[in-house]
């Protein structure tokens, strides 16, 4: 006769995580037993709570796990690929939050802080990522807004698409920015004519566009700076 899986029910109630969650809220929480809950059960000889503080083991604690692949979570016996995409989807959401927290209450007063915002996330795409770094008055950072994932062209950044997200956190004004995959910053024509169009359209509106940045690999190029801003 085969041994079944263990679940997070065969543990006491008291031991088990969702009821504590609920009962004490999350704070009440291990690391393990919030992991716990996202991949449910365990092996035939681990709970749940016993794979989670496994997987902690392995990838070196709770702050490693955002750096580990698909192929770091597999390799640990007892996970599947369905336990292995919840784990690193959780793991993507904690840091893309992580860095949207961070970027919030940053004054951006040069090129180079507002490329600094996203070089290191940006520099690797291996698509262009269209951004727009949305501010207030004083040129706090209220939010970075991803605009659009593709080849840079006037169809695909539509203003509406800029703006929308611009109108809802009510900001003064925005600085566009996207990377090159080639590593090269250099502006193409099509990058200077969906800012001239970007512009026209926020004069219309009354949000600024400060500057267009691109990204290349550990560089950059400010509109503002090379005197780009004002071909139009």
């Amino acid at each position: 006769m085969t041994s079944r899986r263990l679940t997070i029910k065969d543990l006491p109630p008291s031991e088990r995580p969702r009821e504590r969650l609920l009962a004490n809220g999350t704070p009440s929480l291990s690391d393990a037993d919030l992991i716990a809950i996202l991949i449910r059960s365990g092996t035939r000889e681990e709970t749940a709570v016993q794979l989670a503080e496994r997987v902690l083991l392995n990838v070196g604690g709770l702050q490693e796990l955002p750096r580990c692949g698909a192929d770091d979570i597999l390799s640990i016996k007892g996970l599947g690929p369905a336990k292995a995409v919840t784990i690193l989807a959780a793991a993507e959401l904690a840091k893309r939050l992580s860095s949207r927290l961070r970027h919030e209450s940053v004054t951006v007063s040069s090129p180079g802080d507002a490329a600094g915002l996203v070089m290191e996330e940006m520099r690797h795409n291996l698509r262009e990522h269209f951004r727009a770094i949305m501010l207030d008055t004083k040129n706090k950072v209220l939010g970075i807004e991803e605009i659009s994932i593709g080849s840079l062209n006037t169809s695909l950044v539509h203003p509406r698409e800029v703006f929308r997200p611009a109108i809802r956190k009510a900001c003064a004004s925005i600085i566009l920015i996207h990377n090159h995959p080639s590593g090269d910053p250099t502006p193409s024509r099509e990058d200077l004519d969906v800012t001239r169009r970007l512009r026209e359209a926020g004069r219309l509106i009354g949000i600024e566009i400060l500057d267009h940045i691109i990204i290349g690999d550990g560089k950059f190029i400010s509109f503002r700076e090379k005197g780009l801003l004002s071909t139009d």
